[in-house]
């Protein structure tokens, strides 16, 4: 049997619930339909403001309009037309019944429950399509949904709603954020510098070596090589630094090997002065 089963009205801005209908039903499907139902809600302005998705033996339709959503789960085989008849006397009722003000300043969520006795008597009514009145509305409706009929979501969809892909297993979900790269600190900015004159100087050095190679024979090659190293090593810090930033840090065997390459820089320093 088509029928309307449930429905309410949530504030688009951030999904909180203002009226929805009473309901006792506990048939499994329904109460997993209502869970789509429920982060729709949450998510409408995401959304065309009218969709349609097919979940099972049910349809879950919605509408929303001057940052209201109406919202309703269905049979599969109730008319389209008619479910959207029945969002449209929902929303007209609802904006002339209570204006933006309040709606905008509702805190609680069902702070118009009372509206819940026009959503049980328009439902009854849509499940009687014989007592309906209205059949030049549902020819107005009719047309509507032919020239803009509502967008059809998907399960990707709500995938996509919940902030992960469709295609990315569940066990993955966490690592995005702590991959993300950040800005370089100040801390990292005066290392940047600093390692920028170091190589500078190291540079300057090695220089400085060469000339003194090639004017005596007698000076050891390998000191030249010392302070370039010294250069590729700051140089390298600095790339590693504007780069990575904060996402990776050095591991501790990294660490000792850049000190290492100082320390031997300095020391090959320290004796070729000696040695002048």
């Amino acid at each position: 049997m088509s029928m309307v089963l449930f429905a309410s009205v949530v504030r688009v801005e951030d999904g909180l619930p203002l009226s929805a209908s009473t309901d006792y039903e506990q048939d499994k499907e329904l109460l997993e339909t209502k869970k789509h139902l429920k982060g729709l809600s949450k998510k409408l302005g995401q959304f065309p403001d009218r969709c349609t998705l097919k979940a099972g033996s049910y349809n879950v339709n919605f509408t929303s309009s001057l940052g209201v959503g109406y919202l309703m789960v269905c049979t599969s085989n109730y008319p389209n037309v008619l479910a959207f008849c029945f969002l449209d006397e929902l929303q007209r009722e609802f904006i002339v019944t209570y204006d933006r003000k309040r709606i905008s300043s509702a805190l609680r969520p069902y702070s118009f429950i009372e509206f819940d006795t026009f959503i049980q008597k328009t439902k009854q009514r849509y499940n009687s399509p014989r007592s309906l009145s209205t059949k030049i509305n549902l020819a107005d409706m009719q047309m509507e949904i032919k020239l803009r009929p509502p967008y059809q979501l998907s399960p990707e969809d709500l995938r996509a709603v919940n902030g992960y892909s469709a295609h990315v297993p569940s066990k993955y979900k966490g690592l995005a954020p702590s991959l993300m790269l950040e800005p370089v600190s100040l801390p990292g900015v005066v290392s940047c510098v600093l390692s920028v004159l170091c190589g500078g100087l190291n540079l300057l050095r090695g220089v400085h070596a060469i000339e003194s190679v090639l004017q005596n024979d007698e000076e050891d090659f390998n000191y030249v090589i010392a302070f370039f190293l010294g250069t590729a090593a700051c140089l390298y810090q600095v790339s590693d630094c504007l780069t990575l930033a904060n996402a990776r840090r050095l591991s501790p065997r990294r660490r000792p090997r850049s000190v290492s390459i100082s320390s031997f820089c300095s020391a090959a320093y320290a004796k070729w002065s000696g040695a002048d």
